[in-house]
């Protein structure tokens, strides 16, 4: 994922928004081709092979629309942001190989509510009496969806996916500050070509202990995962470019509903209770965070793309 670099080109909203929710159902369906490799092969060697193949997809793209070298800043930030992104995605699509989608994706949307502190950690920015609210209803959130998963039988799998995942939205919050940063310097396709490129690098550095051969069975499904990442980042871009952030934001919600539907249609998942209430105080104390700092809240689909 990454932060729009500001608007360009003002357009119809409900235009930008249908693109917009175009781009977040096709992430959420990469995230259902992601766990399918992730169950088949890993969650890093899904990871790894899928960021392989984007840096093709994207590389093509790179050299095509005549894209320039970065400036040697603009690659460390690039590098940079490719450590935290390793780390968030491996662990996220662990998570969701031992847990419904629609868990994960509920957990998950708790970032933006951690990103307001990590802005007031590591930018000095005030917390008020918002972002506190915010952090009560999504840590009320995450209590009500862990209460109703733990509190019954549950494999330590389980569990360790539910930490896993909270482990990812800490690390996602910061990447959602360092991708506003990144989005002020450079635009998607070099974002994504790079991004691709040096998180299969940083990737690699565990390669002799956790590669695994490409099982030819799982290439078709590994060409929909990154193709259908890359096209997101770029439905995104196109539509945070043309209209405000406010419009937007409510739209990422909707990843909980698509969800739903392909945890359903492709592993047969079922969706408690607790789940959908969870996950409802979660998306208020997200969208409190995002009227307070949409500036850094603004985009939750392409800051992991």
């Amino acid at each position: 994922m990454r932060m729009p670099m500001s608007t360009l080109r003002p357009t119809n909203p409900a235009i930008a928004f249908a693109v917009a929710a175009a781009g977040v159902g096709t992430f959420s369906l990469m995230d259902a081709a992601m766990k399918d490799l992730s169950l088949s092969v890993g969650a890093y060697n899904a990871v790894l092979w899928r960021n392989l193949v984007g840096t093709l997809i994207a590389g093509l793209l790179f050299v095509t629309t005549g894209q320039g070298w970065p400036a040697r800043d603009n690659l460390r930030l690039h590098l940079w942001r490719s450590f935290i992104v390793a780390g968030m995605a491996v662990s996220f699509f662990w998570a969701i190989a031992v847990l419904p989608l629609a868990e994960a994706i509920g957990l998950s949307f708790i970032a933006p509510v951690i990103a307001l502190y990590l802005a007031a950690i590591l930018l000095g920015e005030k917390i008020g009496r918002e972002a506190i609210l915010a952090s009560i209803a999504g840590l009320a959130g995450v209590g009500v969806i862990l209460y109703g998963k733990f509190s019954g039988h549950y494999s330590s799998e389980a569990l360790w996916g539910a930490l896993a995942v909270l482990f990812s939205a800490v690390l996602f919050a910061y990447n959602l500050i360092l991708a506003r940063q990144q989005a002020q310097a450079a635009g998607p396709i070099e974002i994504a070509f790079f991004q691709n490129l040096l998180t299969a690098s940083v990737l690699a550095l565990a390669a002799p202990w956790f590669l695994a051969p490409l099982v030819v069975a799982k290439i078709p499904m590994l060409l929909t995962a990154a193709s259908l990442a890359i096209f997101s980042l770029l439905l995104m871009s196109w539509a945070y470019a043309r209209a405000e952030a406010q419009i937007l934001i409510p739209v990422e919600y909707t990843a909980f509903v698509w969800a739903v539907l392909f945890g359903w249609v492709f592993f047969d998942e079922p969706v408690t209770l607790s789940t959908l209430i969870g996950t409802a105080l979660i998306v208020g104390g997200s969208l409190i965070a995002a009227r307070v700092k949409p500036a850094i809240v603004n985009h939750v689909e392409m800051a992991s793309a």
